[in-house]
């Protein structure tokens, strides 16, 4: 079921129509449909059901408060990778034992932040990070729970920017040198370990590099317990694909039929930690035409939003369908055009070479599957204000997250003493 969907000639999220939310709100704006985060977290909840699992919701893909609520409000813990997202979980509702810390990068005050807020566990990464949280939990007198990251290295067959599974990846310890790392952590006082994660990349849209990897990671876990060691958890981690252009990612049940075939008799509780696959279908970005430039060799279709609001195409060449908001007639021609933005720089596009209806200044056109990675990844290159974030529930909506002015972003910044002016 589409969320995002035409009624009377009119693009619609759910009930209300994005042309009546740009007119109150201002393009450009991210809209979340709250229908569609709760599909695709029923798909999930349902396809773990008669498994020992629980999800941890993966905020990186899209942090807003709302989203998080209302996750967390469905049952979800949160997958972190900064005390910021902790700090944004806790805020959020999210109970701090369902709170799993993740990333390569974790300094010693970050650390203790985590253990002082009481996350529930912590996924090491490197044999440095064990030694690091050893003397930060024996500081503040507690044990920390653990897993320890592996690097399976499997090709996740994914774009080489996100895949995180490989050998040459910075992510997890190598699975050959996991035997070692796990002795260090049995003897390290401070530190209990609970189990064993694994995360091989993102926007997956095949099965069998999960299987490879799980496979691969069960015999580590046989093997670690021959060493004495207890392991309770699998953090099987995320990483599910979702439909950009003609993608066919597996279904929740068809994924969810490796995991428990190949954990089967593994006596661990799983976690999954979804994030694009919750989020990425549920969110579009509306963006009004400027003006339409055309040239000899190609037209531009000149949009207010911009590389700064959603950096996937430039950064990863990602996909995402672009349709008018006011329906098209089906007999409608096409013109081969670039939609670009108005920042300076020649990678400022959404969309290159593509096939569209004639747009005309004042029109506004919807971009697809851009709930995740999209508004958490924005900047205000070129002084451009993020934009808002609109949520919409049935025929509501309310803004999430507001567009700052030219002057709150300024009153951020602080002119050094020796440059004020001197007053006479």
């Amino acid at each position: 079921m589409s969320f995002f969907t035409y009624k009377n000639g009119e693009m619609h999220a759910e009930g209300v129509t994005l042309a009546s939310i740009a007119a109150q709100v201002g393009s450009p704006f991210y809209c979340y449909s709250a229908g569609a985060l709760r599909a695709a977290w029923k798909e999930f909840a349902d396809g773990m059901k008669g498994m020992n699992a629980s999800i941890c919701y993966a905020m990186k893909a899209n942090s807003n408060l709302a989203v998080v609520r209302l996750f967390g409000e469905m049952g979800a813990g949160a997958d972190i990778v900064s005390v910021g997202e902790m700090r944004r979980a806790l805020a959020a509702g999210i109970p701090a034992n369902r709170i799993i810390y993740s990333g390569v990068g974790k300094k010693p005050s970050e650390l203790m932040a985590a253990l002082e807020a009481g996350v529930g566990q912590i996924n090491v990464e490197s044999s440095a990070e064990l030694e690091t949280l050893n003397a930060v939990a024996g500081q503040l007198g507690v044990k920390a729970d653990i897993t320890i990251r592996v690097n399976p290295d499997v090709d996740a067959k994914t774009h080489a920017k996100i895949t995180t599974g490989r050998k040459e990846n910075k992510f997890g310890i190598d699975i050959d040198l996991a035997r070692e790392a796990f002795a260090l952590a049995g003897r390290l006082p401070n530190l209990k370990v609970v189990g064993v994660a694994m995360h091989i990349g993102s926007q997956l849209t095949e099965v069998q590099p999960y299987r490879d990897a799980i496979v691969r990671v069960r015999e580590l876990i046989t093997q670690l317990r021959t060493d004495g060691h207890k392991i309770d958890r699998f953090d099987i981690g995320g990483g599910l694909g979702i439909v950009y252009a003609d993608e066919t990612p597996p279904s929740i049940a068809e994924f969810m039929a490796v995991v428990a075939k190949e954990t089967a008799g593994l006596d661990c509780e799983l976690t999954f930690e979804p994030g694009r696959r919750l989020v990425g279908e549920a969110g579009v970005l509306v963006s009004e035409v400027i003006l339409v430039k055309p040239g000899s060799a190609k037209t531009f279709v000149i949009v207010d939003a911009a590389m700064n609001d959603l950096i996937r195409p430039t950064l990863y060449e990602a996909w995402h369908d672009i349709m008018p908001v006011r329906q098209p007639r089906p007999d409608a021609a096409t013109i081969r055009c670039d939609i670009v933005g108005p920042i300076c720089e020649s990678g400022d596009f959404l969309a290159q070479n593509r096939d569209l209806p004639p747009l005309a200044a004042g029109d506004l056109i919807m971009v697809r599957s851009a709930g995740a990675y999209g508004a958490v990844m924005s900047s205000s290159y070129n002084t451009r204000p993020l934009i808002p974030e609109v949520m919409v529930d049935g025929t509501r909506f309310a803004v999430v997250r507001p567009r700052p002015t030219i002057e709150e972003m300024l009153s951020a910044e602080r002119i050094p003493p020796w440059m004020e002016k001197i007053k006479a």
